[in-house]
Protein backbone atom coordinates (compact mmCIF):
# COMPACT_ATOMS: atom_id res chain seq x y z
CA UNK A 1 0.00 0.00 0.00
CA UNK A 2 1.57 3.06 -0.62
CA UNK A 3 2.06 6.44 1.31
CA UNK A 4 -1.03 8.24 -0.49
CA UNK A 5 -3.07 5.74 0.32
CA UNK A 6 -2.40 5.28 3.86
CA UNK A 7 -2.57 9.02 4.58
CA UNK A 8 -6.31 9.48 2.86
CA UNK A 9 -8.39 12.11 4.52
CA UNK A 10 -12.65 11.12 4.63
CA UNK A 11 -13.58 11.53 0.91
CA UNK A 12 -10.94 11.39 -1.07
CA UNK A 13 -9.59 8.99 -3.62
CA UNK A 14 -6.59 8.82 -5.39
CA UNK A 15 -6.39 9.18 -9.08
CA UNK A 16 -3.01 9.06 -9.89
CA UNK A 17 0.44 7.57 -8.57
CA UNK A 18 3.70 7.60 -10.43
CA UNK A 19 7.22 7.32 -9.22
CA UNK A 20 10.77 8.85 -10.15
CA UNK A 21 11.85 7.77 -13.83
CA UNK A 22 14.51 4.84 -14.08
CA UNK A 23 16.79 7.14 -15.21
CA UNK A 24 17.50 7.69 -11.39
CA UNK A 25 19.41 4.12 -11.44
CA UNK A 26 21.61 4.77 -14.49
CA UNK A 27 24.74 6.00 -12.55
CA UNK A 28 23.83 3.14 -9.83
CA UNK A 29 23.74 0.59 -12.41
CA UNK A 30 27.01 1.99 -14.29
CA UNK A 31 29.15 1.72 -10.76
CA UNK A 32 27.45 -1.77 -9.82
CA UNK A 33 28.22 -3.03 -13.47
CA UNK A 34 31.96 -1.41 -13.20
CA UNK A 35 32.54 -2.90 -9.68
CA UNK A 36 30.86 -6.97 -10.69
CA UNK A 37 33.28 -6.23 -13.82
CA UNK A 38 36.05 -6.03 -11.47
CA UNK A 39 35.22 -8.99 -9.26
CA UNK A 40 35.01 -11.11 -12.32
CA UNK A 41 38.87 -9.64 -12.93
CA UNK A 42 39.47 -10.73 -9.29
CA UNK A 43 38.01 -14.31 -9.85
CA UNK A 44 39.41 -14.96 -12.91
CA UNK A 45 42.59 -14.09 -12.13
CA UNK A 46 42.95 -16.14 -8.78
CA UNK A 47 42.72 -19.10 -11.08
CA UNK A 48 44.85 -18.18 -14.26
CA UNK A 49 48.58 -19.42 -14.64
CA UNK A 50 50.24 -16.26 -13.97
CA UNK A 51 49.54 -17.51 -10.13
CA UNK A 52 53.17 -19.45 -10.09
CA UNK A 53 54.96 -16.16 -10.25
CA UNK A 54 57.10 -14.30 -7.23
CA UNK A 55 54.99 -11.17 -7.74
CA UNK A 56 51.29 -12.81 -7.52
CA UNK A 57 49.21 -11.93 -4.93
CA UNK A 58 47.63 -15.09 -3.16
CA UNK A 59 44.61 -16.70 -4.55
CA UNK A 60 42.79 -15.59 -1.16
CA UNK A 61 43.21 -12.56 -1.29
CA UNK A 62 42.34 -12.72 -5.01
CA UNK A 63 38.99 -14.09 -4.14
CA UNK A 64 38.51 -12.08 -0.86
CA UNK A 65 38.70 -8.98 -3.64
CA UNK A 66 35.95 -10.11 -5.91
CA UNK A 67 33.88 -10.90 -2.94
CA UNK A 68 34.17 -6.87 -1.45
CA UNK A 69 33.84 -5.73 -5.19
CA UNK A 70 31.08 -8.31 -5.82
CA UNK A 71 28.87 -6.94 -2.08
CA UNK A 72 29.77 -3.03 -3.06
CA UNK A 73 28.29 -3.34 -6.54
CA UNK A 74 24.84 -5.10 -4.65
CA UNK A 75 25.28 -2.44 -2.33
CA UNK A 76 25.38 0.13 -4.54
CA UNK A 77 22.46 -0.66 -7.03
CA UNK A 78 20.29 -1.46 -4.24
CA UNK A 79 20.84 2.17 -3.01
CA UNK A 80 19.94 3.13 -6.14
CA UNK A 81 16.59 1.10 -6.16
CA UNK A 82 15.72 2.75 -2.22
CA UNK A 83 16.22 5.70 -3.75
CA UNK A 84 13.79 4.95 -6.78
CA UNK A 85 11.12 2.91 -4.76
CA UNK A 86 11.67 5.87 -2.21
CA UNK A 87 10.06 8.50 -3.60
CA UNK A 88 5.88 8.72 -4.30
CA UNK A 89 3.74 10.84 -6.05
CA UNK A 90 -0.05 10.84 -5.98
CA UNK A 91 -2.80 12.87 -6.99
CA UNK A 92 -6.27 12.77 -4.89
CA UNK A 93 -8.88 14.47 -5.63
CA UNK A 94 -8.00 16.76 -2.79
CA UNK A 95 -4.71 17.41 -3.22
CA UNK A 96 -1.60 16.38 -4.37
CA UNK A 97 1.02 14.28 -1.99
CA UNK A 98 4.65 13.56 -2.23
CA UNK A 99 6.92 11.69 -0.20
CA UNK A 100 10.81 11.45 -0.93
CA UNK A 101 13.35 9.35 1.75
CA UNK A 102 13.07 6.80 3.44
CA UNK A 103 14.58 6.83 7.28
CA UNK A 104 14.17 10.84 6.84
CA UNK A 105 11.05 11.39 5.34
CA UNK A 106 9.85 14.37 3.25
CA UNK A 107 6.66 14.95 2.51
CA UNK A 108 4.94 18.03 0.53
CA UNK A 109 0.91 17.60 0.31
CA UNK A 110 -0.89 20.40 -1.75
CA UNK A 111 -4.77 21.33 -1.58
CA UNK A 112 -6.01 21.52 -5.29
CA UNK A 113 -7.60 24.49 -4.62
CA UNK A 114 -4.19 25.98 -3.34
CA UNK A 115 -2.39 25.12 -6.75
CA UNK A 116 -1.05 28.53 -8.67
CA UNK A 117 0.30 26.25 -11.55
CA UNK A 118 2.34 23.21 -12.42
CA UNK A 119 5.28 23.58 -14.77
CA UNK A 120 6.80 20.75 -16.61
CA UNK A 121 10.81 21.25 -17.70
CA UNK A 122 11.75 17.99 -20.43
CA UNK A 123 15.42 18.16 -21.63
CA UNK A 124 15.51 16.37 -24.68
CA UNK A 125 16.36 12.60 -23.33
CA UNK A 126 13.71 13.13 -20.87
CA UNK A 127 11.09 13.72 -24.11
CA UNK A 128 12.56 10.62 -25.83
CA UNK A 129 12.71 8.43 -22.37
CA UNK A 130 9.61 9.75 -20.85
CA UNK A 131 10.65 12.04 -17.31
CA UNK A 132 10.98 15.44 -16.52
CA UNK A 133 10.71 17.90 -13.73
CA UNK A 134 7.92 19.24 -12.29
CA UNK A 135 7.49 22.40 -10.59
CA UNK A 136 4.33 22.76 -8.53
CA UNK A 137 3.57 26.35 -6.83
CA UNK A 138 1.71 26.71 -4.38
CA UNK A 139 -0.27 30.17 -3.84
CA UNK A 140 2.21 32.02 -2.09
CA UNK A 141 4.45 29.47 -1.66
CA UNK A 142 7.86 28.75 -2.57
CA UNK A 143 7.95 26.45 -5.69
CA UNK A 144 8.38 22.17 -5.05
CA UNK A 145 10.66 20.89 -7.72
CA UNK A 146 10.66 17.52 -8.13
CA UNK A 147 13.37 15.91 -10.72
CA UNK A 148 13.37 13.10 -12.72
CA UNK A 149 9.44 11.98 -12.63
CA UNK A 150 8.56 9.42 -14.99
CA UNK A 151 5.77 10.58 -16.96
CA UNK A 152 5.32 14.24 -16.18
CA UNK A 153 3.24 15.53 -18.83
CA UNK A 154 0.95 12.85 -17.48
CA UNK A 155 1.15 14.03 -13.93
CA UNK A 156 0.34 17.52 -14.85
CA UNK A 157 -2.58 16.52 -16.77
CA UNK A 158 -3.81 14.41 -13.80
CA UNK A 159 -3.57 17.64 -11.64
CA UNK A 160 -5.35 19.78 -13.85
CA UNK A 161 -8.34 17.53 -14.06
CA UNK A 162 -8.71 17.45 -10.52
CA UNK A 163 -8.92 20.94 -10.27
CA UNK A 164 -11.24 21.43 -13.23
CA UNK A 165 -13.47 18.51 -11.12
CA UNK A 166 -13.42 15.90 -14.07
CA UNK A 167 -13.85 12.35 -13.27
CA UNK A 168 -11.16 9.42 -13.28
CA UNK A 169 -10.59 8.56 -16.97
Amino acid sequence: MSYAEKHLIAGEEVFYETRLHWIVMLGHVFIAFILVALAMVFAVGSRSSWQAAEYAPPRNAMYIGAGICLVLGLIVYGLGLLRRNATEMAVTNKRVIVKTGLANRRTVELLLPRIESVVVEEPAMGRVFGYGTVIVRGTGGTPEVFPQIAHPLQFREQVQRQIAGEVKV
